[in-house]
């Protein structure tokens, strides 16, 4: 790799007309500019330049050698340029995975808005109730409820929202019991547990019983919840969006979920992940507010 700097600082010598002159475009002393130029002589075993005290000229190799030189330095400033042109203007492939319920509801929405304003980003979604390997998928961002394991991974906590333990209006008249279905998702365990808390601080209610119903999407946990079959936990932006489900215990919430954003970039975060971020994360904030609307509907 020493000969491309040897390389790229002949050309900028020939182009600069002297190793002094080169030396300051270059911002170091005229004796490294010289050790690099003697060093590219020795490895290619030919002079490149004629200096005398007042002029340098091309030997024949040289006017040779310079014009791949001069390739090189031309490509390597299309090259940054281009990385640079990707940090003001967002843009290029970035691959995002989320649960089901947060990738059809605030990603996909989230990145659908900074495409319109940036359509050279090309987004590929990875939608998985479980966790996918990050590195193996060459995922850019992931969005996931609670923080990851992963130290090789940089994390942000970017919101939270609440579970709504809920079922059919009708069920509820009817009365829910033991003998009740639940309906899981698949990242749930097979023995559920939940702890309300009343809304005042001074109750608890604690509910314990063996999942009935399985599904790894939650679009069928909403179909079964709608159908009567039983109740189960949705998000509490989907709970406000379908009306005929209500709330088991509606003087009693659970614990807020943390929402993370995972990615496996340190200290650089590309511009169209960080744009695609901040959008998600104005997002989930709107969602948590959601709550509202069903209040101010009824």
């Amino acid at each position: 790799m020493k000969h491309l700097r040897g390389m790229s600082v002949f050309a900028r010598i020939v182009e600069a007309g002297s190793i002094s002159q080169a030396a300051d475009e270059l911002g170091v002393s005229k004796s490294v500019i010289s050790q690099q130029l003697k060093a590219l002589e020795d490895e290619v075993g030919v002079a490149l330049l004629k200096r005398t005290t007042r002029k340098q000229s091309l030997t024949a190799t040289g006017e040779i050698f310079y014009q791949y030189c001069q390739k090189l330095n031309t490509i390597a400033d299309e090259a940054l340029a281009t990385v640079r042109n990707t940090q003001t203007l967002p843009q290029g492939a970035i691959k995002i995975t989320a649960s089901n319920a947060l990738m059809d509801t605030v990603v996909v929405p989230a990145v659908a808005s900074v495409i319109k304003l940036y359509p050279k980003i090309k987004p590929e979604f990875l939608s998985a109730d479980k966790h996918v390997d990050i590195a193996n998928e060459r995922i850019d961002l992931a969005i996931r409820v609670g923080s990851s394991k992963d130290s090789t991974m940089k994390q942000q906590r970017i919101g939270e929202f609440r579970d709504v333990f809920c079922a059919h209006k009708s069920l509820l008249v009817s009365g829910i019991d033991s003998e009740t279905p639940y309906i899981a998702n698949y990242w749930q365990d097979k023995k559920v547990y939940h702890q309300f808390k009343s809304i005042n601080g001074n109750n608890l209610i604690e509910y314990e019983k063996d999942a009935d119903v399985f599904s790894n999407s939650y679009h069928t946990c909403l179909a079964l919840l709608k159908g009567k079959i039983g109740v189960g936990l949705l998000p509490q932006f989907l709970f406000d969006e379908v009306p005929e489900l209500e709330e088991v215990y509606p003087d009693h919430r659970l614990e807020m979920n943390p929402i993370y954003a995972i990615y496996p970039y340190s200290d650089h975060l590309p511009l169209n992940v960080r744009v695609c971020l901040e959008e998600i994360k104005r997002m989930i904030a709107d969602k948590h507010y959601v709550k509202n609307k069903r209040k101010a509907r009824d």
